[in-house]
């Protein structure tokens, strides 16, 4: 079984108008377009993905510029799913990991949640006192973290969200953090169960602070030469990226440890963490300050994100243009332009569904190098997700009533696969296959991706020369059974037809 990593990505116009707008996977090795979703036109943080799991299909929800509409779309069609009418215009959107809830921001500071399967309003509130920016849910989706234009960053327990006992009462935060000073742009929450995870936030004022759920603080406070619009964290949070919201386009790497010696020995200590009165300076001449490592792109930034494998910064940007640089060494890799005239609203890199629209084969079901189950040779069909209209009121008497529909994951047909017992040849095979470096376009014809590109192209040819031979075997079959089936039908009508007439007469008698 091998693993393909795509890049989903969401191009919009600056107007109201639907226009051209979409929403498109492509391969991140390549760059071609795997699938496209049209009839949209979402702006930053108004997309939000659930990925497919469990024997149940990936949903994307977006949320429509300037209309209370949001869009619904299935990785197995490429057409509109569901549309639905919302009781606000959304400013940003969320849905957390397993799929189950769906939270909105709007212009007036108000939050709405909603369960995706049965479209129940759980709870709306004023959660700030001007538009909310950004929202996220922690990956175990215990809390909701929003960013809002009034520089507060509230977490909120979504327990006492969903608590019916509650439902009565103003929802109280988990904390509220208040350092910065102008209008938070984006934040990224950071591994591991809540609350013992930290986040990150950026803002208008040129900093970026580092906060510490469990301990409701601030860790650290990374301040820039410019303005931060977007952030990338590396899993292991060693690392993130920041992007200023100038027209140069640049994106500021931080490493959250440095390495310094004592004596023959050398030690890797983290930065920061002195609390509140910490402040790293990013840019600075003095020698305690980090070296300055950024990236030009030379264009206005709109979207940014890391691989999978944290070995590639993906950067889209408002001329609609899709770029790729190798971490380490910030070689730029390779350029998607495909949605030039759009401006890129959204980035984030997942495993190509398995039930992605397009990739269908004959003989396994459902390809594209990734079991639907794991299990080779099996063509089990992915049941779509079930998504149903959100309330736009809340309803006491619908929760009590609420009924659910709950597709079963498939359990005791698939294998589990100790990783101790992954023989190791193929462990290095399927680790080297999935984490294979991207190769410049400006390598030479006898480079490494000059070769990968000639034996991907000669397996494609001998697939489709397999293809055609199929196929002119079955139109064979078809010919040879219409002639038998049209010869047996005119040796009847023909030696039928004399008994007919000399019947005739005797039905003619009898009458008489």
């Amino acid at each position: 079984m091998k693993l393909h990593e795509v890049i989903l990505c969401a191009a919009s116009t600056s107007t109201s108008n639907a226009g051209p707008g979409l929403i498109a996977v492509h391969d991140i090795q390549s760059g071609s377009t795997l699938a496209s979703f049209k009839q949209t036109n979402t702006s930053s943080r108004c997309l939000a993905v659930t990925e497919s799991r469990d024997g149940l299909g990936g949903v994307m929800f977006a949320a429509q510029h300037e209309k209370s509409l949001l869009n619904v779309y299935n990785f197995q069609k490429d057409q509109l799913a569901l549309k639905i009418v919302l009781p606000e215009k959304l400013t940003c959107c969320a849905s957390d990991h397993r799929g189950q809830f769906f939270a909105g921001g709007t212009a007036q500071g108000r939050i709405y949640i909603w369960e995706i399967s049965s479209g129940i309003l759980y709870n709306a509130w004023d959660a700030h006192y001007r538009q909310v920016n950004v929202l996220r849910f922690t990956p175990d989706g215990a809390a909701l973290v929003s960013g809002s234009e009034d520089s507060g960053v509230s977490v909120w327990e979504v327990s006492r969200l969903l608590d019916d006992n509650l439902q009565n009462e103003l929802p109280v935060s988990y904390c509220t953090f208040t350092d910065h000073t102008l209008p938070v742009t984006d934040l990224v929450c950071g591994v591991g169960p809540f609350p013992t995870s930290r986040i990150l936030t950026s803002s208008v004022d040129h900093t970026v602070k580092l906060w510490d759920l469990g301990a409701r603080t601030l860790l650290t406070t990374f301040h820039f030469p410019q303005p931060i619009s977007h952030l990338a964290w590396e899993p292991t949070e060693r690392v993130f990226f920041a992007a200023s919201s100038g027209d140069d386009g640049t994106i500021y790497q931080m490493n959250l440890f440095k390495q310094t010696r004592a004596g023959k020995n050398a030690i890797v200590e983290a930065i920061g963490g002195g609390g509140a009165t910490d402040i790293v300076r990013i840019g600075d001449d003095d020698g305690s300050a980090p070296k300055k490592m950024s990236i030009q792109v030379d264009q206005p930034i709109t979207a940014l994100c890391i691989s999978l494998t944290s070995s590639l910064l993906v950067v889209g940007t408002s001329l609609g243009t899709i770029q790729t640089y190798d971490i380490p060494s910030h070689q730029p890799l390779r350029s998607i332009n495909t949605h030039k005239g759009l401006a890129i609203t959204h980035l984030s890199t997942m495993i190509r569904p398995p039930d992605l629209v397009g990739h269908v084969n004959i003989q396994l079901g459902l390809s594209s190098g990734v079991g639907v189950s794991g299990a080779a040779g099996q063509g089990e069909v992915i049941s779509l997700r079930s998504v149903v209209p959100f309330d736009r009121t809340r309803d006491p008497r619908k929760r009590e009533a609420r009924e659910v529909g709950i597709i079963l994951p498939v359990q005791g047909d698939v294998p589990y696969i100790d990783p101790a017992e992954y023989p190791e040849d193929e462990l290095f095979r399927d680790h080297a296959y999935f984490t294979q470096q991207m190769v410049p376009a400006a390598s030479g014809a006898n480079g490494v991706g000059a070769v990968s590109l000639q034996s991907r192209v000669a397996e494609l040819e001998t697939e489709v020369q397999k293809l055609r031979d199929q196929l002119g075997k079955a139109k064979n079959v078809n010919d040879v059974m219409w002639e038998t089936v049209v010869k047996k039908v005119i040796k009847e009508g023909k030696g039928g037809g004399d008994a007919d007439a000399s019947e005739e007469p005797k039905r003619k008698r009898g009458r008489t």
